[in-house]
């Protein structure tokens, strides 16, 4: 079995460029693998199932005749887009991952993240992330108007960007303490996340030996795949066209 595991490619209509890339990726690169895993950060930003419009609806189409292919798309919510609901994954045949996520492919037993849990220095974002994405902030931020929720997701992307100016870089990755303690508490030796946009292989010490941590890009001027096949675990660059 083939597996492709991708992050961060935050699509939106204002960078056409990497959603065509992701495109002719679904239709070509992917159509090698048996399942392809999205780890958060799919999109830019989502407020809900029902604001999506064409550029969303479309995405949804084309991943809807990858799995009617007979082949599994397994999606995880990020930090940009944790409210995806039913009807998207419905819409395109998806199914969820939550975060984190134990599988095993190949006889290879991996723990699948999308990132920003493991970023513990980062306190700030720590708490508002335990707020904003509680189930019940959740249901009721589905109850509240359409524009007012889109109004909320513009303040959210705004202060984000203040946020991170603000902040040493080394905050905003992730903690060695917290990758080992949960590679440990999984007993896993591979840990596979995005989120940081910092593409590596890295080498932890773990009491069971030595775990290694894929780290996916983001999709900019690059686009970044972890391949699992009958060969082991490779993570891969290619351009985009911009």
């Amino acid at each position: 079995m083939k597996a492709l595991f991708i992050s961060d490619l935050h699509l939106t209509p204002d960078c056409p460029a990497v959603a065509r890339a992701f495109y002719t990726y679904l239709e070509e690169r992917a159509m090698e693998a048996d399942a392809l895993y999205i780890l958060g950060d799919f999109f830019e930003y989502w407020v809900g199932d029902d604001a999506m419009d064409e550029f969303q609806h479309d995405i949804a189409r084309r991943l809807k005749v990858y799995t009617d292919s007979g082949r599994a798309v397994y999606l995880m919510a990020g930090n940009r887009d944790f409210s995806i609901g039913k009807s998207f994954l419905k819409a395109t045949g998806a199914q969820w991952l939550k975060d984190p996520s134990l599988i095993s492919v190949n006889d290879h037993r991996i723990l699948l993240m999308h990132g920003d849990l493991l970023c513990t220095e980062d306190r700030q974002y720590q708490r508002y992330r335990r707020i904003i994405q509680n189930p019940l902030v959740l249901a009721l931020l589905r109850m509240t108007s359409l524009n007012w929720r889109k109004s909320l997701g513009q303040k959210i992307r705004h202060k984000s960007k203040l946020a991170k100016k603000g902040k040493v870089l080394s905050i905003m990755d992730v903690s060695e303490p917290a990758v080992r303690k949960v590679m440990e508490k999984y007993q896993v030796n591979t840990l596979i996340h995005g989120h940081t946009h910092r593409p590596d292989i890295h080498q932890h010490s773990l009491n069971s030996g030595t775990g290694t941590r894929y780290v996916l890009g983001d999709w900019t001027d690059k686009g970044w795949e972890i391949e699992l096949s009958e060969h082991g675990l490779s993570l891969n660059a290619f351009p985009i066209n911009l």
